[in-house]
């Protein structure tokens, strides 16, 4: 019986098994980085106003983050805020948390309220927005983070928004907590208000704004 090495399988396996060595020294020549892991993934979304369209038809899930990485990726690949049209959103939520009221994670809850003039759009938009996502995938609200549940920047004629949602509106402590930890990382001065809306006030309000449940 003739050996198997000199057989014509013979000569492939050797072949293939050369070509696998080649193969792995060019793979441990590779820097291989790993990624970080968040504590929590992270779903952006995107809206856009079109009214022969429902609102949840508007709302678009775009992608989620697990790692520092992805978020980076993501980031850098999107328009910035204020490049965005009159009429758009982005969200960023927690995954499986839908960047709405009647999200069941939502609907007790409410929000830090930012309103920003037409002017901050260049000056302040992106800057601000920039800052409550690493707030938020870097669990910037200590023990409280598990209370947060996304961001919402809205691009508007009148003046754009950001808003900073929490899951329990009722609990004054944990939010007052979280809404001087918000303006110490966005620069706000000491006179600078910003105030909490409660998604069930503001889902009910009567006239053109929600009445402040807090304010700092």
């Amino acid at each position: 019986m003739a050996a198997f090495g000199n057989t014509e399988e013979g000569n492939a396996v050797k072949n293939n098994a050369e070509d696998d060595a080649k193969a792995s020294q060019v793979v441990s020549k590779v820097d291989i980085k790993p990624k970080h892991p968040l504590h929590n993934s992270w779903t952006l979304w995107f809206f856009r106003i079109d009214k022969s369209k429902s609102w949840a038809e508007n709302l678009r899930k775009v992608i989620t983050c697990s790692t520092v990485e992805d978020f980076w990726g993501v980031y850098n690949h999107i328009l910035l805020a204020s490049k965005l049209q009159s009429g758009c959103d982005y969200s960023f939520f927690k995954e499986g948390i839908e960047p709405m009221w009647e999200d069941e994670k939502n609907r007790l809850g409410g929000r830090w309220l930012i309103n920003l003039s037409k002017n901050a759009r260049s000056s302040d938009l992106d800057k601000m927005w920039l800052e409550i996502l690493l707030c938020l995938i870097g669990e910037s609200f200590g023990d409280d983070s598990d209370t947060v549940n996304g961001a919402v920047v809205n691009i508007r004629n009148k003046g754009d928004k950001i808003g900073l949602w929490t899951c329990k509106a009722d609990d004054q402590d944990s939010i007052m907590r979280i809404g001087r930890q918000l303006k110490e990382r966005l620069g706000f001065p000491a006179k600078g208000m910003i105030g909490y809306q409660s998604h069930v006030d503001t889902a009910g309000k009567t006239g053109s704004t929600a009445k402040n449940k807090y304010t700092l």
